[in-house]
């Protein structure tokens, strides 16, 4: 069985490459952080091997906080990592009551993770099996109950507050925990990343728990940066395809998949006209793509199509690469006499993330067709750890930034004179918090959502291929009775973000998909 792959675009690795956009500055041009990649895919691919190396973030969050203090002080900010008591230490400058309840809640959150994340290494439940399948069918399809009835046992008693975790908007758990805001809101960014939700939308707490379910060498929850940045993630897995057999391709876009006269996939065919024969076709492409503009319509029922069609992929995110000639100066922590990076430098940097009531606001802006006012900024500076990433003394900052719809109000496009206003935007409020950090700019990287889209093909914008709703989620996902990554064409599987369980460069539903296709492969005797 030969194993080939098409990529679309000149490099490999979709969302998750590094890109010279400015001479001598090397951007992960879209994703930007690794943590949700399953343990199983680095041992299975032997990604060290093949090149992988990480740098673990620790500490991993800093929200500074813009006040103006008596005397002459500097401002507050609250400072995560691994150390607990330094966490407490950290969030009872705001509240004492928090410091003590905060390892309670991590410790509850943990159990959730634990429950929850066995689901996302098995396809869902096989609900087209259960209702039409033989009895043998029906059988098999009734284990792949086994991982939810395990989530339930684990949260045993406690399942009611679990549940509320998942279905409540994220501020009415952090509320029953915390008081202060500035935890309260560095926490809730996790359950509105990437997500055109509010904080206070129901369902945002599923959010927040997705970006909290990663590890990285064993450290549950530890996000870090990419050696070379995300494109040799990318690459690592790539040697490893084809250490094992695999032909790779880039610049060659499938326009069709080929299908035979008994509704069975024969294979693709590539702009270019060249065929390619195969009794199977895994599509990494968003459901959008792969089943509205790849296959020929007459061969998917109507109602598939319908729901396809109205897949939620609205996107906030409006992501901008800038190289700077220096570290950005934050007034709550000043640089080091020399300029070399600090302990907060390394962490994801949080702007304009002082209340929730902020982040609300901001995505209110968006409903009504409007950029952010205040924009919620996530700032990360991978070249703090990795010195390959930029010339000496220089940095590259990737600011992961929302809410910007991807249709603009009042008529309004996003042209360039749309783009340059926003990024002035985002670096004025930059500039509040790190002054001097406009003039330190010597080139930048504006991706709106119709970028997004036309670059990266995320639909909408969407990072995820689609919301993570909790209607468009586990035997949801893409839409119901056709989450098993099987599709309604026999021999066409998906296996991006848009399939079980969502994305985040997290390859869950390329490895679940893979061995799904390896049972039919078994059943069908090739």
């Amino acid at each position: 069985m030969n194993t080939v792959v098409f990529e679309r675009r000149h490099v490999i690795g979709g969302a998750a490459v590094t890109e010279e956009i400015v001479p001598g500055f090397k951007f992960s041009r879209a994703s930007y952080l690794l943590s949700l990649l399953r343990p199983q895919i680095y041992t299975d691919l032997e990604l060290k091997k093949h090149g992988l190396r990480l740098y673990l973030r620790n500490p991993h969050s800093f929200t500074p906080i813009l006040e103006e203090r008596a005397g002459g002080k500097v401002p507050r900010s609250l400072l995560l990592g691994t150390d607990m008591v330094e966490n407490q230490k950290q969030i009872a400058q705001f509240s004492q009551k928090d410091a003590q309840a905060f390892p309670r809640y991590e410790k509850f959150m943990s159990r959730l993770v634990l429950a929850i994340e066995p689901l996302l290494d098995a396809a869902p439940v096989d609900v087209v099996a259960f209702r039409r399948g033989s009895l043998l069918q029906r059988l098999k399809a009734l284990s792949t109950l086994r991982p939810l009835l395990k989530a339930g046992y684990i949260l045993g008693a406690q399942l009611p507050q679990y549940y509320q975790v998942l279905t409540a908007p994220i501020t009415k758990v952090l509320d029953q925990w915390f008081e202060s805001e500035p935890l309260k809101a560095t926490l809730a960014t996790d359950a509105v990343i990437g997500a055109m939700t509010s904080p206070y939308t129901p369902g945002s707490g599923y959010v927040l728990l997705h970006h909290v379910m990663g590890s990285l060498e064993g450290m549950q929850g530890a996000w870090g940066y990419v050696q070379g940045g995300m494109g040799a993630l990318s690459d690592a897995i790539a040697s490893s395809a084809t250490a094992h057999g695999a032909s790779i391709f880039t610049d060659k876009t499938v326009v069709k998949v080929q299908v035979n006269s008994e509704g069975c996939v024969q294979g693709v065919v590539l702009q270019d006209g060249t065929e390619v024969r195969s009794k199977v076709v895994l599509s990494n492409a968003a459901p959008q793509a792969t089943f509205l503009e790849l296959v020929p319509q007459e061969w998917l029922p109507e109602e598939f199509v319908e729901r396809i069609s109205q897949v939620d992929t609205q996107s906030p995110v409006t992501k901008i690469n800038v190289a700077v000639d220096r570290l950005p100066n934050f007034l709550a922590v000043p640089n080091a006499p020399g300029g070399q990076p600090l302990p907060h430098h390394q962490c994801s940097i949080h702007l304009n993330c002082e209340d929730t009531l902020l982040l609300h606001q901001a995505f209110e802006d968006a409903m009504h067709g409007q950029p952010s006012q205040w924009p919620m900024i996530e700032l990360c500076i991978p070249s703090s750890l990795d010195p390959t990433l930029a010339p000496p003394g220089c940095h590259v900052v990737s600011l992961f930034t929302q809410y910007t719809p991807y249709m603009l109000g009042g008529g309004k496009v996003w042209d360039e004179q749309e783009r340059n206003a926003y990024a002035d935007k985002v670096f004025g409020c930059i500039e509040a918090y790190a002054p001097g950090f406009k003039g330190s700019v010597v080139g930048r990287d504006i991706l709106t959502p119709p970028d997004l889209e036309r670059i990266f093909g995320l639909p909408g914008g969407n990072i995820f291929h689609g919301a993570m709703s909790l209607d468009q989620l586990f035997f949801a996902r893409p839409v119901p009775l056709h989450s098993s990554y099987r599709c309604p064409l026999r021999g066409l599987y998906l296996c991006g973000s848009g399939a079980h369980p969502g994305g985040g460069v997290m390859g869950a539903a390329g490895r679940n998909a893979a061995h799904v296709v390896f049972q039919d492969l078994k059943s069908m005797g090739s």
